[in-house]
């Protein structure tokens, strides 16, 4: 299938935010009353299950690819559904890289159903086009899996430009597969698509991008979904690669702390969401892990040694990049928080 292919070495150093002449994060928090910023508990079991991805986009803050080895082993995943066992997580919410490609990802899906938790698939859809994987649609069906897909725009141009060349339209056809089993129609088959911005600048009005997305989609291709995630991009990985090369990331870091949101921050998905990395260590959120920024502050720190009692109000590392979960109406995993 075609993929962007892009320089991407099997592990990657993290690219972390250069210094910016501005407030510290835990700063502005500070000065709206919000710092110490504190987990509520755990309602969302995030799992990473690695970096391995058929696709390279230039957005990803994953640094996923064809080339990328990381990947969850069973011990972990095991470790994964133990751990999730001692929470009252309502969902669980498996990512990667495409999850799929991973080889406990159906384990960790019927494991987690068996357990009575909703299950949520980031799923990039050219995956199920795959000829390795000619059952997943249905198998994630039968299982009520809620779908999480990325889809740039409803025009090729833009998502290829994003996403590889072809992807747009292996993109559509995995619409009308998941369409013809049920997806998108309204009832337990949940389809959500994701919406990132092409460039450096904040996503608009998640309800009326919402509206248009359904209009097109529908009069183009015939497609339905259930609702749209307009998701801020965050400045770090290939997205910083890109701010830095364009010269914009000086402009993109005043626009996000401008738009700080105290009613976003006071809202932010770290503090209901536990993020696990492929390799089992804990993180406040997906954007931590792919900056090595474990749960700190006394916290433990390794899926081995997990905790309720000592990681459902832990106290959430924050940095520079956390202005763009704050900006505006807010972002997260679930779209706008404000």
């Amino acid at each position: 299938m075609a993929v962007l292919e892009l320089p991407v070495a099997a592990t990657e150093i993290p690219r972390r935010p250069p210094p910016f002449a501005r407030p510290s994060f835990a700063r502005t928090l500070a000065d709206h009353g919000l710092e110490p910023l504190r987990a509520d508990g755990i309602d969302i079991f995030q799992i990473n299950v690695g970096k391995l991805c058929n696709q390279t986009c230039h957005h990803c803050h994953v640094d996923a690819g064809p080339h990328r080895t990381e990947r969850m082993t069973r011990e972990t995943a095991e470790a994964c559904v133990r751990a999730l066992e001692q929470t009252s997580a309502l969902t669980v919410d498996i990512t990667g890289g495409a999850p799929e490609l991973n080889p406990n990802f159906r384990y960790l899906v019927d494991q987690s159903r068996a357990l009575g938790r909703h299950v949520i698939d980031r799923c990039n859809l050219t995956v199920l086009l795959l000829r390795s994987q000619p059952d997943l649609a249905g198998f994630l069906a039968e299982r009520e899996v809620e779908v999480v897909a990325s889809l740039p725009y409803f025009l090729a141009e833009r998502t290829d430009a994003q996403r590889g060349e072809g992807v747009f339209d292996q993109s559509i056809e995995a619409l009308l597969l998941l369409n013809r089993l049920g997806y998108g129609q309204g009832g337990r088959l949940q389809l959500n698509l994701v919406y990132n911005p092409t460039g450096a600048f904040l996503p608009g009005d998640q309800a009326a991008l919402e509206r248009e997305f359904k209009r097109e989609l529908d009069r183009r291709y015939g497609i339905r979904f259930d609702h749209l995630y307009a998701i801020t991009n965050i400045p770090i990985s290939r997205f910083l690669d890109f701010l830095l090369e364009s010269g914009n990331y000086q402009r993109y870091m005043e626009r996000l702390v401008n738009a700080f949101n105290p009613a976003a921050a006071e809202a932010v998905m770290c503090r209901n969401t536990l993020s696990v990395g492929w390799d089992g260590r804990l993180y406040d959120c997906d954007f931590n892990q792919m900056l090595d920024d474990t749960v700190g502050f006394g916290a433990p720190a390794h899926i081995r040694d997990f905790s309720v009692e000592r990681l459902a109000g832990r106290r959430i590392v924050t940095g520079l990049h956390c202005y763009g979960c704050t900006a505006g109406a807010g972002s997260s995993c679930g779209g706008t928080t404000a």
